[in-house]
């Protein structure tokens, strides 16, 4: 998606529900930390947790990547674009782990959700680095995946 720090650990494995083990309660406790209640809004997109869920979403990390952006989450304000954009990666990354659990109406469903968070985000302005069209994109190629 974007250009990202070097430095984001991975976990040694990608954790899919009822397949393999589920990593450590405090694997994540650094990356979440690293935004809060004095992270200012415009700076959201360049923290680690931010980051980290990025680099989690693209290298196929989906449970990872909903893990570490829910605490960018919980700072954005209601009703805001960062809210949205949030939850749009978050669920994207949840039709992802559907994907891999072979439920595919759930990801249906999910890429529904999606749809609907993009669509309350400004065309042609970034909300947390990412902009709207690139993200409708890659519910599409998450509807592919779905048929395939």
């Amino acid at each position: 998606m974007v250009d990202r720090p070097a430095h984001i650990p991975r976990p040694p494995h990608a954790y899919l529900p009822g397949v393999n083990a589920r990593h450590p309660e405090d694997w994540f406790e650094e990356i979440k930390t690293s935004v809060g209640p004095q992270t200012p809004l415009e700076t959201l997109h360049l923290t680690l947790a931010w980051q980290a869920g990025l680099d989690y979403f693209d290298a196929g990390y989906f449970w990872e990547c909903h893990e570490v952006l829910e605490a960018v989450w919980l700072q954005t304000p209601e009703w805001s674009a960062e809210r949205d954009m949030a939850q749009a990666l978050i669920q994207l990354a949840n039709a992802r782990i559907k994907i891999r659990m072979q439920r595919p109406n759930a990801a249906r469903r999910l890429c529904d959700m999606v749809l609907a968070h993009l669509a309350r985000c400004p065309m042609g302005l970034p909300v947390l680095g990412l902009e709207r069209p690139k993200m409708e994109r890659l519910v599409q190629e998450t509807l592919i995946l779905i048929d395939q």
